[in-house]
């Protein structure tokens, strides 16, 4: 090999060397991973929800005589809808003859990824109310059907498509007859895949009823209140902040049975004793959902 040739090699194997050196003390065009963006927070935002449906049904109970209802209500959502506080109202067809329905509730809604718990307590007002008493003197109801309810909740969403859930709801005092009242059942939601806004959805629960308190009656000795399952399966499509559902609702009451938890008034000037307040029945609702978030105020920070 000639010096020449040699001496080249080195001085491109220095080279080389050195420029690998150069680049190395150059800093890098990436420079450091940025720093996690913290999620915004939501400190405070209001709900507003307004209904009109074809018949109030209450757990498989009617509660506007089997004919339509217009509901709304406002809900007060705290750090991101942890803590909430709301009231709702409606009107109804009672036995009572209340000048409606106002519902004054408060909880809390931990969330741990696609698992979520809801626990709170949810009072039922019935304002205007008066007790009903027939013309021979017997009461058929108390003089005060407000009561409060606890209750608590969980459910768990796979893939975002299918949600499946759990509650419970307890009453020391149902409807003010001094008898408790636990409700139990399972709830699935499915979204269809081939439309979006497009839902399936279904509740199987059962209610245990306790016993009348005499004091409270009055004439009306004590009575075990019938426990009773109910049901209810339908379909619904929203389309921003529409929602059209049509559901159907029964339980396993008979028309006796009732009339018992209604006092439904029909069944005592006609003298039948029975109500059809708690049978088969299809429900269509249209319902319209908005948050000031969305409209620009309480915006997440």
């Amino acid at each position: 090999m000639s010096d020449l040739f040699r001496s080249s090699i080195l001085g491109l194997s220095l080279a080389a060397a050195i420029g690998a050196a150069e680049a190395s003390d150059l800093p890098s065009k990436k420079g450091p991973p940025p720093a996690p963006v913290a999620p915004a927070i939501t400190w405070f935002d209001i709900a507003f929800s307004v209904k009109g449906m074809t018949d109030y049904n209450f757990r498989g109970i009617s509660q506007t005589d089997r004919k339509p209802a217009i509901q709304g209500g406002a809900e007060l959502q705290i750090y991101n809808n942890l803590f909430y506080l709301g009231v709702y109202g409606s009107n109804v067809d009672l036995a009572t003859s209340p000048t409606a329905e106002v519902d004054f509730y408060g909880g809390i809604r931990p969330k741990f990824g696609d698992l979520s718990f809801d626990f709170g307590v949810w009072q039922y007002y019935y304002p205007g109310e008066k007790q009903l008493i027939d013309g021979a003197g017997v009461f058929w109801t108390p003089k005060n059907t407000d009561y409060t309810e606890v209750y608590g909740k969980v459910s768990y969403t796979f893939a975002e498509s299918l949600t499946l859930g759990a509650n419970v709801f307890y009453a020391w005092d149902w409807l003010g007859t001094g008898a408790s009242g636990t409700y139990a059942s399972l709830t699935a939601k499915y979204n269809l895949p081939f439309l979006e806004g497009l839902s399936v959805s279904g509740e199987l629960g059962h209610y245990w009823l306790g016993t009348t308190n005499l004091a409270i009656w009055s004439t009306v000795p004590p009575t075990n209140l019938p426990d009773y399952t109910y049901w209810n399966a339908g379909a619904s499509y929203t389309w921003k902040n529409i929602t059209a559902d049509l559901r159907y609702h029964d339980t396993t009451l008979s028309k006796s049975e009732c009339f018992l938890l209604t006092a439904d008034p029909r069944g005592i000037s006609l003298g039948t004793g029975r109500s059809n307040w708690c049978g088969a029945a299809f429900v269509a609702t249209l319902s319209f959902d908005i948050t000031a978030s969305s409209l620009g105020v309480f915006a997440a920070k």
